[in-house]
Formats: structure tokens, C-alpha cells, sequence
């Protein structure tokens, strides 16, 4: 099923989704090695880092929905993207609120703040791998024509257009 919102020829959401996941990701593991071996300097990042996934992650979220509208209903697909939605605004919330306890001192959280980003990565965990599942074994956001051999998106060909025939490979 081919993704509605796309920008040369590519989905938005799949694009963008990389950002929010890879700060809030280290936002995490950064607050981690505050708990481990201190410093002020880790949960000053990690304040700013999880600032800009959480906006990251709404327009992220924006796309998602568009994509999710397009899927038909009474779909497998249509299940595990409403989880896979649901859990992610969920995830950005609990993100949000780590990030507005940290504002009177980013560089001392408090352990309800920590506990919040924590409790996020682990829900970013589920979130991602549901997002994989529609991608990678429903087919979500991928285009229907897709083969090994398609041209590239930028060409103005379909996707189910061959190209030239591919020479053949030993394995030796």
C-alpha cells in the first residue's frame, strides 16, 4: 500500500520518524549515564535533545495520521497502526512531560522527570517495532510496484517499470 503523503516520491512520515526516535533514543541512554556517573552536563543535553524530538515527533505524528486514514478498514493493518499511533502520541506526551519537569533546572532532574523518559523509550521501543511490523511485513508506506530493479523515485517512472536486465552473479 503506497503512503499518501510523500515528498519526492518518498513518505513523509517514514522520513521524519527518524528524528524524534534517534533524540528521544539518546535522550535516554544520556540520562542513563547521568544516573551512572553524574555530572550536569548530560541532563542539560538531554533536556534540549528531548525538546526537539518531542516537536519532532508532532510533526511526525501529522504525517503518520494521513498515511493511517488511507489504510482500509477492517485491516490487520488498520489495527496495529492505530496501536502503533496511539502508542507513539502517548510516547511523545510522556517525553513532554520529562521535558517540562526538567525546565526549572534541566541540569538536575527529578526522578519523577527520569522515570518519565525511561518509561518513554520503553513504549518507543513498542511503537517502533509496531511501525515496522506495517512497513516492513504489511507493506505499509511502501510502494506497490516495488522490486529490486525499480527505477528511482526522482525518474517519473512507476515503480513497476523494469530497467536494463541485471547481469548474472556467480557465488563462488
Amino acid at each position: 500500500m503506497d503512503a499518501r503523503a510523500k515528498l519526492l516520491g518518498h513518505p513523509i512520515h517514514q522520513m521524519l520518524v527518524v528524528f524524534p526516535v534517534g533524540l528521544l533514543a539518546t535522550a535516554v541512554v544520556f540520562d542513563i549515564v547521568h544516573r551512572i556517573i553524574g555530572g550536569s552536563v548530560w541532563p542539560t543535553v538531554s533536556f534540549y535533545m528531548i525538546g526537539a524530538g518531542v516537536v519532532g515527533g508532532l510533526a511526525a505524528a501529522g504525517f503518520g495520521l494521513i498515511d493511517w486514514l488511507a489504510i482500509p478498514v477492517n485491516t490487520r493493518a488498520k489495527r496495529v497502526g492505530l496501536l502503533h499511533g496511539v502508542g507513539s502520541v502517548v510516547t511523545v506526551a510522556l517525553f513532554a512531560a520529562s521535558w517540562y519537569l526538567r525546565r526549572p533546572a534541566p541540569q538536575a532532574p527529578t526522578t519523577t522527570a527520569l522515570m518519565l523518559s525511561f518509561l518513554g523509550g520503553l513504549l518507543a521501543a513498542v511503537t517502533g517495532w509496531l511501525g515496522g511490523e506495517l512497513v516492513d511485513r504489511l507493506g505499509v508506506g511502501v510502494d506497490e510496484g516495488a522490486h529490486l530493479d525499480a527505477p528511482s523515485s526522482l525518474s517519473g517512472h512507476p515503480a513497476s517499470a523494469t530497467g536494463p536486465p541485471r547481469p548474472a552473479q556467480s557465488i563462488t
